[in-house]
């Protein structure tokens, strides 16, 4: 994924955040108003915070997004024990400097006519906030907190968790791992 200088601190922090997490979970709303979810590559993440996508203009999320734009990307790192949760919403364009700048030989397994496929289409989802689950310390540390959670009568601190919020630094907010 590429990731542009973000504009504010808590952009820079999300952008921190999923760095090497090239993969998303984009959640929409169904037709009869259930959720579904499906895996997107990330391409980018723009300096006005938005993540950017390619996506087929037919597809049956484009056709959700027409009737609820809101959506939610998930984005997982076990391997560090990072989750980041974003709440946004979502827009389709067919800006043809975006594809030119995002296109790799990759994406003709979906778009086999290339960059000139007539169902290829940028998907940017703007960020309106994000939650954030990670860990504190390194990996003796949380398996001994592990440990005592399982041994002892308090929970285990098994990390932090907070919320980063478009607006600017003072809406920033951190709690623990157990939210």
């Amino acid at each position: 994924m590429k990731i542009e200088d973000q504009r504010t601190v808590e952009l820079g922090r999300l952008a921190e955040l999923v760095d090497g997490i090239d993969v998303a979970m984009m959640t929409t709303h169904a037709e009869d108003g259930s959720m579904v979810s499906r895996p997107l590559q990330v391409l980018k993440l723009d300096a006005g915070g938005e993540f950017v996508f390619f996506t087929a203009i037919d597809s049956f999320k484009v056709a959700q997004l027409d009737e609820h734009a809101d959506v939610n990307l998930a984005f997982s790192d076990p391997r560090r024990q990072r989750y980041v949760s974003v709440r946004g919403s979502a827009r389709v364009d067919r800006e043809r400097a975006t594809v030119d700048e995002l296109w790799t030989l990759p994406q003709r397994v979906f778009f086999p006519q290339g960059k000139d496929d007539p169902h290829l289409a940028v998907l940017r989802v703007r960020v309106r906030d994000a939650a954030y689950w990670e860990p504190v310390g390194g990996v003796v540390a949380r398996a001994l907190d592990f440990m005592h959670g399982l041994v002892g009568e308090e929970p285990a601190d098994l990390g932090r968790h907070g919320i980063l919020r478009r607006a600017d630094a003072r809406d920033a907010r951190a709690g623990d791992a157990r939210d």
